[in-house]
């Protein structure tokens, strides 16, 4: 009788290179230390992801995904910068991950076309959108301050996340980082 495929061992590999990336960094992604800690073997792991590249950008639209998800229910562009530093801070190796690597990631599309910002990073998408909710026009006239408030959020979660400031420091930071996203978006609309 042949062998049932598992529909389960995608999310068992992902979820398991997730871990080893978390208690190892990049030394632990190892194609077979992740089949023995997804409960598998390396063939089955190949057959999913054909490369170590693979799985690390599966990993990384995996996190990409967290964070539009951790976003998406914001309201206004001031919360999705707050949605935006307690997913950071509250996932700080998958974080460091997404930006450590997300330059590798194949950017969507055909080859030889150019690809807008928006369709590579779906944050960078909905901010533009809730930017141009607020302030009228298009969402790709405000992808210049959704760089800007993009920057200053993940500079902020940076200096959090590597405790670049003393901890009684911190929320003092991110009160700035408040005020700072507000006199932004409020500048833009004059």
């Amino acid at each position: 009788m042949p062998r049932r495929p598992d529909p389960g061992v995608e999310e068992r590999i992902l979820s398991a290179a997730s871990k080893l990336w978390k208690n190892g960094g990049e030394d632990a992604l190892t194609m077979r230390a992740v089949a023995k800690a997804a409960g598998t073997n390396t063939p089955a792991v190949y057959r999913r992801f054909p490369s170590r590249e693979a799985l690390l950008h599966a990993l990384l639209r995996r996190v990409q995904q967290q964070v539009a998800d951790a976003v998406r229910p914001s309201q206004s562009p001031e919360e999705a910068c707050e949605r935006y530093l307690d997913f950071a801070l509250s996932h700080p190796h998958e974080y460091e991950l997404f930006y450590d690597h997300a330059y590798q990631l194949p950017l969507p599309g055909r080859s030889g076309r150019t690809v807008a910002l928006r369709e590579h990073r779906p944050t960078m998408a909905f901010m533009e959108a809730k930017l141009a909710e607020r302030l009228g026009g298009s969402p790709e006239d405000h992808t210049r301050l959704s760089l800007a408030l993009w920057a200053i959020t993940h500079g902020t979660a940076t200096i959090l996340i590597s405790k670049s400031i003393p901890a009684e420091h911190a929320s003092e930071l991110r009160s700035v980082l408040s005020s700072a996203v507000k006199a932004m978006i409020r500048n833009a609309s004059v």
